[in-house]
C-alpha cells in the first residue's frame, strides 16, 4: 500500500516558471510609477503570497458580489456555456490564484490539460499540488509568470482546442488601450478555440463602493499590503500606518479606483531616491472597469473574435462571455 506521503511525493505536477524579471527592472517600474506625479503602483504587486490569501478571503465578503454573481452565472447556464465553448484540449487559467473557479469548471468542460497562471508562483503551485491529488487523470501545468507583460505558453501545450479562462472580471484591471492588447494577444493563442471571460457590468455606486471598501476592511488590508511588498523589492521605507485605503467610482471613466491616501506629510525613501507625500496625497493602485454586454461585446469584436455570446446573473450585475477565436 503507498503511503499518504509518498502518493503527496509523486504526485506533485511539474512546474514551469519562466526567467523571473531582473530585480533591477523591477525597482524602476516601482521608482518610476513612485515619481510619476500622480504616483501610481501596478495592481500586479498586490498579489505577493500574503496579497494572494487576502484577495482570496475578499471572495467571501458579502459585499463583493462578483465572485457569486459568477458563480451563479456557471451553475444555471454551465451547461449552455459548455455546448458553446465544445472540445476543450488545454484549459489556460489567467491569474488562476488558487484555481478554484477552474476547478468548478472541470466535470463540464472535461480539459485533458489544466495550465494555470499566476504571478504569485508559490501560491499557485500549492494549490496545483492540491488538485493534482484530486485529479489524478489531469494533466497539470502550472507556470509562474506576469502575463500582462508576455504570453508565451510552452511548445508542448497543444496549440488546438484552447480555452483561454480569464475569470473573475480581471479584465476590468486594464485600461481600454491594454484591455484590447491583452484580448488581441490572447486570440493570437488560440486559433480555433476560444475565451471565456468574466466581465462586471455598470451599476449604482451604492452597489460598486462597498465591494472594494468593505465592512471589515479586508480591501483596505490587501491594499495596504502593497506598500508591504513594495518595500521587499525595492528597499523602501514605507510605514502602513502613514496610509489609508481609498476606493471610489469614477462615474466618468466607468470605474473603480483604489487608492492610498497619506494621513499625514510623509518622505518615503528607498535606495538612489526618495518621494515627499503632502497629506491626502495618493498613489493610485488600482482600476476595475465596469462594463455594458454592448461596451464589452464591441470590444471583443475589435480584437478580432466572433460566435460571441454571453450569460448573466438575475440582477444583470456581471456576465461572462464565450467568443471564438
Amino acid at each position: 500500500m503507498v503511503s499518504p506521503s509518498a502518493l503527496l511525493a509523486g504526485a506533485a505536477p511539474r512546474f514551469l516558471a519562466p526567467q523571473p524579471q531582473p530585480l533591477n527592472a523591477e525597482q524602476q517600474e516601482l521608482r518610476d510609477g513612485l515619481l510619476d506625479h500622480p504616483a501610481h503602483i501596478d495592481p500586479k504587486f498586490l498579489y505577493d503570497a500574503l496579497g494572494s490569501s487576502l484577495f482570496t478571503a475578499i471572495t467571501q465578503l458579502p459585499e463583493y458580489y462578483p465572485t457569486r454573481c459568477e458563480a451563479e452565472i456557471f451553475a444555471r447556464h454551465g451547461q449552455d456555456i459548455a455546448r458553446h465553448i465544445g472540445p476543450v484540449q488545454a484549459m489556460i487559467d489567467l491569474g488562476a490564484g488558487d484555481c478554484v473557479k477552474a476547478e468548478r469548471l472541470f466535470a463540464s468542460l472535461r480539459p485533458r490539460h489544466y495550465v494555470p497562471i499566476d504571478i504569485s508562483a508559490d501560491y499557485l503551485q500549492a494549490a496545483a499540488r492540491r488538485l493534482r491529488l484530486s485529479y489524478p487523470d489531469l494533466r497539470i501545468t502550472p507556470i509562474g509568470l506576469d502575463f500582462s507583460q508576455a504570453l508565451a505558453l510552452p511548445a508542448d501545450i497543444g496549440a488546438e482546442q484552447r480555452l483561454f479562462f480569464y475569470p473573475g472580471s480581471s479584465i476590468g484591471n486594464l485600461d481600454p488601450d491594454a484591455a484590447l492588447a491583452m484580448l488581441r494577444r490572447i486570440q493570437r493563442q488560440c486559433a480555433g478555440g476560444g475565451l471565456l471571460v468574466g466581465v462586471d457590468r455598470v451599476k449604482p455606486r451604492q452597489v460598486l463602493e462597498p465591494a472594494y471598501d468593505d465592512a471589515l476592511h479586508l480591501t483596505a488590508a490587501f491594499n495596504l499590503n502593497l506598500l508591504r511588498h513594495v518595500n521587499d523589492l525595492l528597499g523602501s521605507d514605507f510605514d502602513v500606518d502613514d496610509w489609508r485605503h481609498v476606493a471610489l467610482f469614477n462615474s466618468d471613466q466607468s470605474r473603480i479606483e483604489m487608492h492610498l491616501e497619506a494621513r499625514r506629510p510623509v518622505t518615503v525613501a528607498w535606495p538612489g531616491g526618495q518621494r515627499r507625500f503632502d497629506a491626502q496625497e495618493r498613489i493610485h493602485t488600482e482600476n476595475s472597469y465596469k462594463f455594458t454586454p454592448e461596451t464589452f461585446t464591441e470590444l471583443l469584436q475589435r480584437a478580432g473574435y466572433h460566435d460571441i455570446r454571453h450569460w448573466s446573473d438575475t440582477r444583470g450585475w456581471f456576465s461572462v462571455f464565450s467568443a471564438r477565436a
